[in-house]
């Protein structure tokens, strides 16, 4: 199937312009006066990139390549503006030698810039086809290893380790996560990353906004307060970095996207509990009757009573309920009525 070119919307203006200095093979052109007469002026120096961009015209010539249409069930939406690649590239501080984990890489757009930026990159990708044309882009570098495997399923430490070298566990080989993912499984991607601070130390991810914000804001006493606000902030600091518009998309998703920084916490540094298990249990079990008070979503723990003497030995009311309580709160209250 081919994706025609005519009748496309026009391409999308690139978001708020942050001046940085482009990343891809340049010519430089100098210009400097010849008049000897003048005080000497230091030369004007122009970079002009030569690389083809990342657009739409180009994302739609890879896609007719493997004769393929993005597949809604795989949540296949394709950057078309660089400058967002950019820019998620700085938000995690890519420099030259950084090992970089990418999931769905697409077309290779985003994959592009950590190469430039000096990463080497470890590309997860579901679709066959767009492993093969990503295998393919990067052909000519070392720089880039290609996993065809759904990442939700796949041994992620063992894929690691071999592409780390081994040991993992030196602070000068830590990791980093770059990506643009399927917004449909990004509770799970944020899951199974947050907990591996001992091989990431960032994690920097585009998200759909709704999401981006529920996952950063901690707001006590509001509906979007859940679980895994609890999960994200044990293991992580969130920031919320800037919003992308839909339109820089293809195809153009119904909602607007934004890009997360979680800085991921080391072992040492979690809430001490327990049992992290226990722990993670108990607060799932607080949040399942979100408004109905502690004493009663946590009497199959401890009966009513002790639940009620433990809110208050932790200077939270008898009648509390899970929306109240902050990350502090549960660890405090979790530590006195035990596992679940």
């Amino acid at each position: 199937m081919t994706l025609m070119l005519h009748n496309l919307p026009s391409i999308p203006s690139p978001i708020h312009h942050t001046t940085r200095t482009t990343r891809s093979d340049t010519v430089v052109c100098v210009t400097s006066s010849t008049n000897t007469d003048k005080p000497k002026i230091k030369p004007k120096i122009t970079k002009i990139k030569i690389k083809e961009p990342d657009d739409y015209h180009s994302t739609l010539k890879a896609l007719n390549s493997k004769g393929r249409i993005p597949r809604k069930s795989l949540g296949q939406h394709y950057m078309l503006n660089g400058e967002v690649n950019e820019r998620l590239v700085d938000a995690a501080n890519v420099s030259d030698g950084d090992v970089v984990l990418e999931i769905g890489p697409g077309t290779g757009s985003l994959t592009n810039v950590l190469v430039e930026a000096g990463a080497n990159v470890l590309a997860i990708e579901k679709d066959p086809y767009m492993a093969a044309l990503v295998n393919e882009r990067f052909a000519s570098t070392r720089r880039v290893k290609v996993i065809q495997e759904d990442f939700t399923r796949c041994h992620l430490r063992s894929h690691l380790s071999s592409f780390l070298g081994g040991d993992y566990s030196d602070v000068n080989s830590y990791a980093k996560v770059v990506a643009n993912i399927p917004f449909n499984i990004s509770t799970d991607i944020v899951k199974q990353l947050l907990p591996m601070g001992d091989i990431f130390s960032e994690v920097v991810l585009l998200l759909q906004e709704e999401a981006a914000l529920r996952m950063v804001d901690s707001s006590l006493r509001t509906s979007e307060y859940r679980p895994i606000n609890i999960f994200i902030n044990f293991y992580s600091d969130p920031e919320y970095i800037f919003k992308v518009p839909r339109e820089n998309f293809f195809p153009q998703p119904k909602v607007d996207a934004a890009v997360v920084v979680f800085r991921l916490k080391k072992a040492t540094d979690y809430p001490q509990v327990s049992s992290t298990k226990g722990f993670f249990s108990m607060v799932n079990s607080a949040f399942n009757g979100k408004r109905k008070m502690l004493r009663k979503t946590l009497q199959h723990i401890k009966p009513s009573a002790e639940i009620e003497e433990a809110l208050v030995n932790v200077g939270l009311a008898a009648t509390s309920r899970p929306e109240e309580l902050t990350l502090e709160d549960f660890v405090m209250l979790h530590n006195l009525i035990g596992d679940a």
